[in-house]
């Protein structure tokens, strides 16, 4: 029987999924402190804004910032649990650099 690697693990799975969603709550407070310094920026740059221009900012300025966030937490995540060393590299032994 093979042992139990990487987020196969139920407790390894729970630690990294907690660590995740860690991250993940204090990256959604950076995004909305992004999301008032690009209104007060385009406050300060243009002046009064419509509401519809208000939405699509913070919209846009927190899923972007949200969207970064977590892919790069997901890339840590797979990294720090040793998920990424499970894949068999099948081609490794095909591929010659040539000089």
């Amino acid at each position: 029987m093979t042992r139990k690697q990487a987020l196969d693990d139920p407790q390894i799975a729970a630690t990294a999924w907690g660590r995740f969603r860690r991250i993940m709550a204090w990256m959604a407070v950076g995004g909305a402190l992004c999301v008032i310094l690009a209104l007060g920026f385009l406050r300060w740059w243009a002046g009064p804004m419509p509401i519809h221009m208000i939405i699509a900012t913070v919209i846009g300025v927190w899923l972007t910032f949200m969207l970064g966030t977590g892919l790069m937490a997901l890339v840590f995540l797979s990294s720090g649990t040793g998920h990424d060393e499970q894949v068999m590299d099948r081609l490794k032994d095909e591929v010659t650099i040539d000089d």
